[in-house]
C-alpha cells in the first residue's frame, strides 16, 4: 500500500481524509511494516466503506485486514438508522457469524502427548469436517427453525452442550430478532445435515498448549495456565450462511437504484436500514448467527466426547465463543452522545472493556476474551478488550493473521504433503482430508500473527494475554 497517501497519526494508526464522496475518514490500525504490506485494494475498499450513507464517526481497517468481498476482511463500519445508514451483506460477509470459541481442559501437554496421535485421529474421524461434510444430525423443517430462532440454546435444550455454556457465549447464545421466515428453502436445504461439522476452508479445530502469559491477572480470571491445554474451534453458519450472504447481496445489488443508493461498488450492496429489503436481510442474518452460535455449541460437545474417551474427565468448561462476521445493534458515544449504531464487523471482533454490562459477571472485570487464530503452524492468541477500543474503533478488534497471499498462490509455492510433514517434524499433527486444503492454508501464506496483535495492543484496541501453540490440528 502506498502510505503517502495517508496520514500518520501515531507509530500504529493511519488516517485517510475524507475525498471523493466519502462521508467519513478511513483509519488503518497496523504498523508501518504491516500497512505498507497490505494491498491496495484494502485502502480503496476501506474508502468506498466510508462513502455508505448514515456511516457513522469512519471506516476503520484491522491490523490483519486484507482483501474480501465489498469491505475488507478486517473491516469495521458502524451506521446509524436515523441518519439513513445501511446494513451490507457485503460488510458482513457469506460465513455469518463466522468465529472462534475455546475450552480448557486442565491438561497438560505430556498427557496430550502421551496420546496424541490416536487423539487426532479420533477427533478428525467423530467431528466431520470439509468442503459439503454432513453430520448425523438430521433437521426436519420444524427443527431447522427453532434452530434458526434459539441459537446455541437450541443446542443445549436438545443434549449438546451445558447451560453454563450460554454464560460465556456472546449473547449468552442468541441473536434476538432473528427471523426463520426470511431464511430461503434453499438455505434451509443446503444446512439440513451440516449442523456439527466443521466446513472448510480455514476452519479447523485446535488442541494447544498455553506457552506464554503476558497478563497473569486477566490470565487467571479466564482460566488459563501456563503449561496448561485448551481446545479451539473457528467455523461458522455453513452453507446456510453463505447461500443468505448469496441471495442478499444479489437482491441488494439490484434494488439499490429503486432505493436511492448509489452504490461506490458493486460488491458494498446494501440497503437502509429501515427499508423492507434491510428488515428482511436482517432477521436472515440473525437466523444464520444462531446457526453458527449452536453449530459450534455442537462441536463443543462432540469434543468433549472425544476427550472423554481419553480422559479421565472430558468436561472442558468453555472460556468464551465470539463472531467475527456479523452486524450488531449496540450502543456507542458519538458525536459527545450515544446512540444506537449497525456495527458491521467482517473478519473483526468485538473486544468490549472491562466493566461492560454486557459481559458476563465472572468476565467483566477482566475485558472480553478476544481470540485471535493464527496459523496451524505459528501459534493463536488471547487478547482481553479494553476500555479505549470503544473510541478506536466500536470496541473492535483484529480477529486472525489475515492472509498475505492468495489461496492460489499458496498451492503454487507449497504441497499439502509437505506442509503436513514439515508441521509434524514440529510436533503439531495436521488431520484434513484435502491436501490442496492444507497447502491453501499454509503458514507461510498468512502475516506474522505476533505482529498483528502487537499493532492490535499498541493501537488500544485489545492487549495481550495468552500465546497459543498448537499440537494437533483437525483442518477444513
Amino acid at each position: 500500500m502506498d502510505i503517502s497517501r495517508l496520514e500518520k497519526l501515531s507509530e500504529s494508526a493511519w488516517r485517510l481524509s475524507p475525498r471523493d464522496g466519502m462521508r467519513a475518514p478511513a483509519i488503518i490500525y497496523a504498523a508501518e511494516t504491516l500497512v505498507s504490506e497490505m494491498d491496495d485494494k484494502v485502502l480503496e475498499q476501506i474508502a468506498n466503506v466510508a462513502k455508505l450513507p448514515g456511516v457513522a464517526r469512519a471506516a476503520y481497517a484491522m491490523p490483519d485486514a486484507h482483501w474480501g468481498y465489498g469491505f475488507p476482511i478486517g473491516g469495521v463500519a458502524a451506521f446509524d438508522a436515523d441518519e439513513g445508514g445501511v446494513v451490507s451483506a457485503g460488510g458482513v460477509g457469506f460465513d455469518v457469524s463466522c468465529g472462534v470459541r475455546t475450552h480448557l481442559t486442565g491438561l497438560t501437554p505430556d498427557q496430550i502427548h502421551a496420546v496424541q496421535d490416536d487423539l487426532a485421529a479420533a477427533l478428525y474421524e467423530h467431528i466431520p469436517v470439509g468442503l459439503g461434510a454432513e453430520g448425523e444430525l438430521r433437521l426436519d423443517d420444524q427443527e431447522m427453525t427453532a434452530m434458526l430462532s434459539g441459537g446455541a440454546r437450541w443446542a443445549v435444550e436438545r443434549g449438546f452442550g451445558r447451560e453454563e455454556d450460554l454464560l460465556r457465549i456472546e449473547e449468552r447464545g442468541r441473536a434476538v430478532d432473528a427471523d426463520p421466515a426470511e431464511v430461503s428453502e434453499f438455505a434451509r436445504k443446503r444446512q439440513r445435515r451440516e449442523m456439527g461439522t466443521l466446513g472448510s476452508g480455514n476452519h479447523y479445530l485446535e488442541v494447544q498448549e498455553v506457552v506464554d502469559i503476558f497478563d497473569p491477572v486477566v490470565a487467571e480470571g479466564y482460566g488459563l495456565k501456563r503449561g496448561e491445554c485448551v481446545v479451539t474451534i473457528h467455523c461458522g453458519s455453513r452453507g446456510l450462511g453463505h447461500q443468505i450472504g448469496t441471495e442478499f447481496l444479489r437482491e441488494m445489488a439490484v434494488s439499490a437504484p429503486a432505493l436511492g443508493i448509489a452504490l461506490p461498488d458493486r460488491e458494498l450492496a446494501c440497503a437502509p436500514i429501515k427499508s423492507d429489503l434491510g428488515r428482511r436481510y436482517l432477521g436472515a442474518m440473525r437466523s444464520a448467527i444462531n446457526c453458527a452460535l449452536a453449530n459450534r455449541e455442537i462441536i463443543g460437545h462432540l469434543t468433549r466426547q472425544v476427550f472423554a474417551r481419553f480422559f479421565q474427565h472430558g468436561e472442558l468448561p468453555l472460556m468464551f465463543d465470539v463472531s467475527h462476521n456479523t452486524c450488531k445493534v449496540e450502543r456507542h458515544a458519538v458525536d459527545g452522545g450515544t446512540r444506537d449504531l449497525y456495527v458491521h464487523r467482517k473478519g473483526a471482533t468485538r473486544a468490549f472493556g472491562p466493566g461492560d454490562e454486557r459481559l458476563p459477571e465472572s468476565l467483566r472485570a477482566f475485558g472480553q476474551p478476544v481470540l485471535i487464530g493464527g496459523s496451524m503452524g505459528t501459534g493463536s492468541f488471547v487478547l482481553a478488550g479494553v476500555t479505549t477500543s470503544e473510541e478506536r474503533a466500536f470496541s473492535s478488534a483484529c480477529h486472525g493473521a489475515g492472509r498475505r497471499m492468495s489461496r492460489h498462490a499458496a498451492t503454487r509455492m507449497w504441497g499439502g504433503r509437505q506442509v503436513v510433514d514439515d508441521l509434524r517434524a514440529q510436533g503439531i499433527i495436521v488431520k484434513s482430508p484435502s491436501m490442496r486444503g492444507v497447502a491453501e492454508e499454509a503458514p507461510g501464506a498468512y502475516k506474522d500473527v505476533g505482529a498483528v496483535v502487537d499493532s492490535a495492543e499498541a493501537s488500544g484496541l485489545a492487549k495481550k494475554v495468552a500465546f497459543l501453540r498448537p499440537m494437533i490440528c483437525v483442518k477444513g
